[in-house]
């Protein structure tokens, strides 16, 4: 059984070998991927092809990430529900809130995990908007601040006069 080997590129520029035998039909994949971060618009995040070679569509993967990051934050520090709410309720809606957290959570990592420098700067840029304007009580006094935090804004330290 005779094998035939190419080699080809992709749209990051990385090296694609396939095999197959003479009856044509496919036996294995390889693709080569950055394992290092690079700089570029052209890259997958997240879905086959996307955001492609496009500009336009890397700056919205930009943006997609950046707010995936921020609504993460605004989960892990929002207090949705009521004290008084019925108990079961309260527990299967923060349950399911947290399911909802977790999984845009791993998103952001698996964006991440394209190596690509812009993407990556986005999900930390976007992580640190979310914790300021969420889990800080510097932006916004009234926002309810995290869970763990103990001290009140009128505990907060106040500018000399």
């Amino acid at each position: 059984m005779m094998m035939m080997t190419v080699a080809s590129h992709d749209i990051q520029g990385s090296v694609i070998t396939e095999a197959w035998n003479t009856t044509g039909l496919h036996i294995h994949r390889k693709t080569l991927t950055h394992l290092t971060f690079f700089w570029g618009h052209k890259t997958e995040v997240l879905f086959h092809g996307w955001p492609g070679s496009s500009t336009g569509m890397y700056v919205l993967a930009l943006i997609f990430i950046f707010v995936l990051a921020v609504v993460v934050e605004w989960l892990n520090h929002c207090k949705l529900i009521k004290p008084g709410a019925n108990r079961i309720a309260f527990g299967f809606f923060k349950a399911a809130v947290h399911a909802v957290r977790v999984g845009m959570a791993y998103m952001v990592m698996l964006a991440v995990m394209s190596f690509n420098g812009g993407i990556f700067l986005a999900a930390v840029f976007g992580h640190a908007v979310g914790y300021l304007l969420f889990g800080t009580r510097v932006v916004f006094n009234n926002s309810g601040g995290s869970e763990s935090d103990s001290r009140k804004s009128s505990d907060l330290p106040r500018p000399k006069s």
